[in-house]
């Protein structure tokens, strides 16, 4: 069974009001599923509270690999993502998470996969960003006088948009 979700405080709450259900006679399996969790659970809270108290009920945070990049590093990375991405040895200013991995193993000797590298661009503030579909070269008052006076001119209509119909009693199929 998986940790429940919640603070450290609806947790460690869920671990007292078992061990009181226990100190009132309920068995390791009634409190389990009245709480809805292993009954092993529930026997380590209880053997925690009974060598170490109240104190060994906290919720101790779960240790995860430490982080490869120190803060002196992520700085070094913002600021060469800052300056953009051909300032930076590419092509184009299209910044691609493989493209950042490079930087980051260039800049930090450190390799990094690329969909773990969109994670890291979330944590220091960056949002995926999709490029417009638009030329540069687009110029937006000609498109509005095409649009005004040539497009009703080469648009092809039904006899000036009268309606039609193969009927012969309509009027206008006649």
């Amino acid at each position: 069974m998986a940790r429940p979700k919640g603070s450290a405080e609806v947790i460690e709450a869920r671990r007292r009001q078992a061990l009181r259900l226990l100190d009132q006679g309920y068995s390791l399996g009634e409190v389990g599923r009245m709480l809805g969790c292993a009954p092993s659970s529930v026997m380590r809270w209880r053997d925690a509270r009974t060598q170490g108290g109240k104190q060994a009920l906290k919720v101790r945070p779960t240790p995860g690999r430490p982080p490869q990049l120190k803060a002196r590093d992520r700085q070094r990375i913002v600021g060469r993502l800052l300056k953009g991405a051909m300032a930076n040895g590419f092509a184009t200013e299209l910044w691609t998470t493989a493209r950042v991995a490079q930087v980051i193993h260039k800049c930090c000797g450190i390799g990094y996969h690329k969909s773990h590298v969109a994670r890291l661009l979330h944590e220091l503030g960056f949002s995926c960003q999709k490029p417009e579909r638009r030329a540069l070269e687009r110029d937006e008052a000609r498109i509005e006088q095409w649009k005004r006076k040539d497009w009703p001119r080469v648009k092809k209509t039904l006899r000036g948009w009268v309606p039609t119909s193969s009927l012969s009693t309509n009027p206008a199929s006649c």
